[in-house]
């Protein structure tokens, strides 16, 4: 059954074309979606749909669990519980729909998991009879394992943009907060989703009515493409010290293969004595206690969101020696990488994937 919002306002706003056909957005969620991802996006189109005084778009929630009822048959019935653990029925499973339907595959905890087969070949499917295919959060791990991202510009949540961009070497992935590249659409998750949906309201029916749904939610600041999902570097840390950030950015764009603290302190003017101070000072640690934490955080993401191999995810992070990588890693997480694979194995109940998100 379609969910067509009730509180339909009077008003209609200046610029909509109101011979526009509705649009349906298809919302397939995983055991475990991010709730806010999907309920900030759901809440923008009924929003539109006040705005304008009528059913602009409309959406249906389908899954592996639901029945294949059909649209306004009311026989859906199945359940998927989203990350905070609340139960969702679904309107229908995944059945042929129409080709100009918008699909969104609603990602959370172990997507990896959730990935399975006859999603894959029904997103294929309708993918090619035309259906715009997106995905919020985690998502895009599913189209990406369907090839619906070969080739294309994409995003993901922060957390997991280490093992995807090692898992989907064919996705050119970006750190945006949400991306549209032809009919392919993914967002980073959190509030992301409203964003994108902003940027679609505004395609479909002009800046003023994207404007007023944004005042609605008291949405005071769109973000578009241009902007990244995470806070820049002076503000995560706590310092506004420009060449300090200077040095962290570099180190966290050379994880593989790590400049020396001398080479780091060149780049920005200082001596590695004064870059030393610098990191005690504002830190509490050395420039290379720092980036050893750096890549240690990276190395503990592939471990529990790809399938590569220990000696390879070391390699991935700048390590040149197990023993070293394994002695490392202990010393800062208190178990073993090999320890650290098999326990994320038997807690997910399956190999490693991509296991968290926002």
């Amino acid at each position: 059954m379609t969910r067509a919002p009730k509180d339909i306002s009077e008003t209609h706003a200046t610029g909509a074309r109101a011979d526009a056909p509705t649009r349906r957005f298809v919302f397939v969620l995983l055991e475990g979606f991010t709730l806010l991802s999907f309920a900030g996006a759901v809440d923008s189109l009924r929003l539109v749909n006040r705005q304008l005084g009528r059913t602009a778009y409309s959406w249906m929630l389908v899954g592996e669990g639901g029945a294949s009822g059909g649209e306004g048959s009311g026989e859906g019935g199945g359940k998927v519980t989203c990350s905070a653990g609340t139960e969702i029925t679904l309107d229908g499973g995944l059945e042929a729909l129409r080709h100009s339907d918008t699909v969104i595959v609603c990602g959370g905890e172990d997507v990896a998991k959730q990935t399975s087969k006859p999603l894959l070949s029904w997103l294929r499917r309708e993918a090619r009879r035309g259906a715009a295919m997106g995905a919020f959060c985690t998502g895009a791990h599913v189209l990406a394992e369907a090839g619906l991202l070969d080739g294309k510009r994409a995003t993901i949540h922060w957390e997991n943009h280490d093992g995807f961009s090692e898992a989907f070497e064919d996705v050119q992935l970006s750190r945006a907060v949400y991306v549209i590249d032809g009919n392919r659409m993914t967002t980073a998750g959190g509030t992301a989703s409203i964003d994108l949906m902003l940027a679609l309201i505004s395609r479909d029916f002009g800046t003023d009515v994207a404007a007023a749904v944004a005042d609605q939610q008291i949405y005071t600041t769109i973000r578009t493409e241009r902007d990244t999902q995470r806070l820049s570097v002076p503000t995560r840390i706590g310092v506004r010290h420009p060449k300090l950030a200077q040095v962290i950015q570099a180190m966290e764009a050379n994880i593989e293969e790590p400049e020396s603290p001398a080479k780091l302190a060149a780049a920005v003017g200082l001596s590695t004595r004064q870059l030393e101070r610098l990191f005690r000072r504002y830190l509490n640690r050395s420039p290379k206690r720092y980036y050893m934490e750096l890549r240690l955080q990276k190395a503990r993401n592939l471990l529990m969101q790809t399938d590569m191999s220990v000696i390879n995810v070391g390699l991935a992070c700048g390590f040149t020696s197990p023993s070293h990588f394994s002695k490392c890693y202990r010393a800062h997480y208190e178990t073993t990488p090999y320890r650290e694979r098999g326990t994320q194995s038997a807690g997910s109940g399956g190999g490693p994937g991509a296991s968290r998100g926002g």
